[in-house]
């Protein structure tokens, strides 16, 4: 995130706060707090990076991405 009243600097993240409210938040009942921080961590370090399809990729997920251009 950047300077408060930059959309420019902030277009992504707010693209992924869109969806990460669309795809998790709106569709889930929380129980407390632990259970919303264990939904959205599963939600950003499995669904999101590991299987979610990103077009700006080529339609292929972020951990995919890296590892083509960052090789372990």
């Amino acid at each position: 995130m950047s300077r408060r009243g930059n959309p420019y600097d902030n277009a992504r993240m707010e693209s992924f706060y869109k969806t990460l409210k669309t795809e998790e938040v709106d569709l889930q009942d929380y129980a407390d707090l632990d259970d919303a921080q264990r939904h959205v961590n599963h939600f950003i370090g499995k669904l999101y990076n590991q299987e979610r399809l990103h077009s700006s990729l080529g339609y292929v997920p972020p951990a995919e991405f890296a590892a083509r251009y960052h090789p372990a």
